[in-house]
């Protein structure tokens, strides 16, 4: 018998889903003859006394998660997220590099510093890329600060909003679709495959419309209804960022696929594994046998 811990904040816990899906991982793991605890920060302590760690709380390197999946790297416990995972996927200039290095097909995507912010390079730009452009500050998530603009007033207008929070900004060709799809990998291996049908008030699969936040819908899909290149295309973009558990989104455009990016810490809770109903199983035996 293994002791699981299932690291969690108030946050993660303030939605029936999200709440029903932890204790469904906590029962699975019960069910594989291990025990499970659910650990909050104040609790942060008991972390070396796991045989594995869990992470289900946002992930940064700037709070206490990041603490948390180090903590248990430095005990030698296996987590998931790692910390390696945490700091690529935070920050989209680290990610996007990981991905271009190896190959992953992207839109076409530039880095932009704060020094390159002139209106003759932003010219440029739409001349290379074409319009409408996505501006992604690094460390989004959530779809926050992350915007379309179709001509330079509006790329300087978010553009200098964003080079407030970092000295370089995301620029991406827009791939237009109806909706994403997300592949879920764990250790380079497919784990689920969904839709995301993007709202028709939005390009995002969250945003906040009129004063209202407005979600995409999750379909699961089975494997074999799932593109082959869409598939691959998760996996080889998993790879390039590590070992873990990811969630990939991906985007198809006239025949051809395009990663839009690599999470960590990926939903769980929204219907994403309705055709997988070993998910769970698959995280713990890897946490507990690695």
């Amino acid at each position: 018998m293994s002791r699981l811990g299932i690291f969690v904040d108030r946050k993660t816990l303030s939605s029936a889903e999200q709440l029903n899906a932890l204790i469904h991982c906590r029962d699975v793991a019960e069910k594989m003859g291990h025990t499970a605890e659910f650990i909050f920060p104040v609790d942060i302590r008991k972390i070396p006394m796991m045989d594995a760690l869990f992470i289900r709380a946002r992930t940064d390197p700037l709070n206490v998660t990041y603490v948390a999946s180090r903590m248990a790297e430095s005990h030698n416990i296996p987590v998931i997220d790692d910390p390696s995972s945490i700091q690529i996927c935070s920050d989209k200039i680290n990610m996007y590099s990981h991905l271009l290095k190896n190959g992953v097909s992207l839109p076409q995507t530039l880095f932009i510093s704060k020094r390159d912010l002139t209106l003759a390079r932003v010219r440029e730009i739409f001349d290379e890329i074409g319009s409408p452009l996505i501006l992604k500050e690094p460390s989004t998530s959530f779809s926050l600060r992350v915007e379309k603009v179709t001509d330079t007033g509006e790329f300087m207008q978010v553009a200098r909003r964003f080079i407030r929070l970092s000295d370089w900004i995301v620029v991406q060709q827009f791939v237009e679709s109806k909706y994403d799809w997300r592949v879920g990998t764990l250790n380079g291996e497919l784990v689920y495959v969904c839709k995301y049908t993007i709202p028709d008030a939005t390009f995002k699969i969250q945003d906040s419309v009129n004063g209202h936040v407005v979600y995409c819908t999750v379909e699961s899909i089975p494997k074999e209804q799932a593109p082959p290149q869409v598939i691959q295309a998760g996996i080889d973009a998993a790879r390039a960022i590590g070992k873990g558990l990811y969630g990939v989104d991906l985007k198809t455009s006239n025949g051809d696929c395009y990663v839009i990016e690599v999470n960590d810490n990926p939903s769980l809770e929204g219907g994403e594994d309705g055709y997988y109903p070993d998910v769970y199983n698959k995280i713990i035996n890897h946490l507990l046998e690695a």
